[in-house]
């Protein structure tokens, strides 16, 4: 499973929604994600090992870009 695919099947539980409806480059506020769900994410991906913060991830609310961030943090 990729990355990309991780994520989005994250999202999507957060959300309760299949993960096939949400797109690389979709706005993942459109889908309803909202701040708390957000930093519930974070959290879930710094215990992860990752070192991505709740406002990096909010710069750019999408699978896609949360995959590149991902892959260039430590862990």
């Amino acid at each position: 499973m990729t990355t990309t695919d991780r994520l989005r099947g994250q999202v999507a539980a957060l959300l309760e929604i299949p993960p096939g409806d949400i797109g690389d480059d979709d706005n993942l506020l459109d889908h309803g994600l909202d701040s708390m769900r957000l930093m519930a994410l974070a959290d879930v991906l710094r215990g992860q090992g990752s070192s991505v913060s709740f406002m990096e991830l909010m710069e750019d609310p999408t699978v896609g870009s949360w995959s590149r961030l991902l892959a260039g943090s430590p862990g």
